[in-house]
């Protein structure tokens, strides 16, 4: 395993990369935009360049750091496993740093640093949405009425919840036999998706196991990561390791039903730390990381859940496709859990790609650089429908996000669901039929 201090080398990375090529037909901009500046390899000598003082870090240099995806496929196929994401989130400080971060984004991370003004902000949104929005219930979303400020018109967004799930129901749900693990629920799914929330709840009451909701758990950092504002990691980061250490010994696990938000703080938190050389920090972001898991993984590896389908789940009458999202897969390796949690009571349709990134990319992306997003998920949704499924799954909010956006674009009438509430779904509806 390389030390820290070789990986964050954007040189000695440089030095390494032998310009094979195999990251170029597997990389989401180098797809939509084929110029060497913008492929991995391209990206690896001008870090190089930059730390050796050769290139200044200056507008046209911002725009091409800016326009990666962070999505991994090149470290995934790099015969030296070069980690090109982790030295482009380390250069995009530097560009905040020195260019600032938008007054929009700033405001955002405002909100993750403080739930409680997030859940005001949030509650007003909701009171206030028709105002600006027209809701689409069937696609999960919700339609400017008019442009708004970096707000596309015809844009697919996130419906807001009336109350989020950290907020609807007790800290503590007995239900079982004396197991018991706490939820990490993530921020989409806290105030836009909370139906994975839900299902996740009724999941552990079939199974009989305790729920533990910890209700001052904060944004695992991610948007903040990728943006480069790692004032904001560092402090979401800290608070949240601490309050998990508070009660991660009377705990199973902490499941997340989130790929983004389960694979920040199983694996980047400990690399974040390790790298501004704060020691303890690292040692205990990686004690956290121990029982931390995605939903599917823990359900299928450590539970009845798969016997629980086979005997009680319903056969449900809708195709699904699979989508792996990016921090699934490729960071954690997750991908054949959900597939056999589904495929007891679903038809699976494999699309073309489906590790293919869907183009979400983070708060720029999906912001200043909403044009490049889009263009990466066009070919995702149609990768979607040609599988000719009527659902398409990822346990991932973010891609639920823009892949829903995408096929939204295409007035496709495939939605998207949560592995998650597609499983409770099956549960819900065996029951019925007994």
């Amino acid at each position: 395993m390389r030390e820290e201090s070789e990986i964050f080398d954007f040189t000695r990375t440089s030095d390494a990369c032998i310009k094979c090529g195999r990251c170029i037909p597997v990389c989401t901009i180098h797809r939509i935009n084929p110029d060497e500046t913008t492929s991995p390899r391209g990206f690896i000598d001008l870090l190089g360049a930059y730390e050796r003082g050769e290139l200044d870090l200056d507008e046209t240099a911002k725009d091409i750091f800016e326009s990666c995806f962070l999505c991994t496929a090149c470290t995934e196929v790099c015969p030296n496993s070069l980690p090109t994401d982790m030295l482009i989130e380390e250069v995009r400080r530097d560009i905040a740093d020195r260019y600032g971060i938008a007054w929009f984004k700033r405001a955002f991370f405002l909100l993750l640093r403080h739930r409680w003004l997030m859940d005001a902000m949030m509650k007003l949104g909701y009171t206030f949405r028709t105002c600006a929005f027209s809701e689409e219930p069937r696609k999960g979303g919700m339609l400017p009425r008019f442009r708004l400020p970096i707000i596309k018109s015809a844009r697919l967004l996130p419906s807001l919840a009336k109350t989020s799930f950290l907020n609807t129901y007790p800290e503590n749900i007995p239900q079982g036999k004396g197991r018991r693990v706490a939820i990490f629920i993530g921020c989409l799914a806290n105030y836009n998706y909370t139906g994975i929330g839900d299902s996740l709840l009724y999941i552990l009451k079939e199974l009989e196991i305790d729920a533990f909701i910890p209700k001052a758990q904060k944004c695992c950092s991610a948007p903040a990561y990728f943006t480069g504002d790692f004032y904001t990691v560092e402090k979401l980061a800290k608070e949240n390791i601490e309050y998990f250490e508070s009660f991660i010994d009377d705990v199973e696990a902490i499941i997340i039903p989130e790929a983004t938000c389960s694979a920040m703080i199983k694996h980047d938190w400990e690399i974040f730390f390790r790298n501004r050389a704060m020691e303890l920090w690292a040692d205990r972001a990686k004690r956290v990381s121990q029982k931390i898991y995605m939903a599917t993984e823990w359900l299928e590896k450590h539970t009845e859940l798969s016997s629980l389908l086979e005997e009680r789940g319903a056969t449900m009458a809708e195709t699904v496709t699979y989508h792996d999202a990016c921090h699934a897969r490729k960071v954690q390796g997750i991908y054949k859990e959900p597939r056999k949690l589904l495929g007891y009571n679903y038809r699976i349709s494999e699309m073309s790609e489906a590790g293919r990134c869907c183009g979400f990319g983070g708060v720029t992306m999906q912001t200043e650089k909403y044009h490049l997003a889009k263009a990466a998920g066009a070919p995702k949704a149609a990768m979607i429908e040609e599988s000719g499924a009527d659902i398409v799954s990822a346990e991932c909010s973010a891609c639920r996000m823009q892949i829903s956006a995408s096929l939204h674009a295409r007035e496709s009438e495939v939605i998207f669901k949560n592995p998650i509430e597609l499983i409770a779904d099956a549960l819900k509806k065996g029951k019925r039929e007994e």
